[in-house]
């Protein structure tokens, strides 16, 4: 009996971890959202590595709208090493207010993670976002480079909030095939 009990807390404190949507401690989101404005495609300019996106290059995501309220999102990059393009199919949902940019994203099953607008063009021409700790970080632009001095401050928003930003991946957004 002892062994099931130690089992379940395992099990629940690793479901607890993958299913956490909420953002970092001290991480401000961005409230006044307009998901309308973030539809389309937008390109990976850096990340914190994680197995899912390792070893892909020119990758891109693409929200679009659901038909129950939430954001399709359909991640794609090429993989250099099999010389093949991947892609995945999630949803997406508001935690809260659709005006807080501070959703729950799936890519498999009933498992959730957190996806936070965190800093944010007035243009929507690049963002800033964290995943539901400070081991996810992505920044995104509309197109496939942004400017240094942009790019510069990007980074120092972050590291202010904590994130190891001497670990971004720089993504090529070149065509390598």
């Amino acid at each position: 009996m002892r062994f099931w009990s130690k089992l379940c807390v395992i099990l629940s404190a690793l479901a607890s971890v993958a299913c956490s949507v909420t953002p970092p401690k001290d991480v401000k989101v961005i409230d006044n959202f307009d998901s309308k404005r973030y539809l389309g495609t937008w390109y990976e300019i850096a990340r914190l590595d994680h197995r899912f996106e390792r070893g892909l290059e020119q990758v891109t995501a693409n929200y679009s709208p659901r038909t129950d309220g939430g954001l399709k999102v359909i991640n794609r990059g090429f993989d250099s090493k099999k010389q093949q393009w991947q892609e995945s199919e999630g949803k997406a949902y508001f935690i809260g207010s659709p005006q807080t940019a501070s959703l729950k994203v799936s890519f498999f099953g009933p498992f959730y993670g957190g996806y936070n607008v965190i800093e944010l063009d007035p243009e929507y021409r690049y963002a800033l976002v964290s995943g539901p700790n400070r081991d996810y970080l992505w920044i995104l632009s509309r197109t496939p480079t942004l400017e240094a001095a942009t790019r510069d401050r990007l980074v120092q928003i972050a590291k202010g909030y904590g994130f190891d930003t001497e670990a971004l991946i720089w993504v090529n957004q070149q065509p390598t095939h």
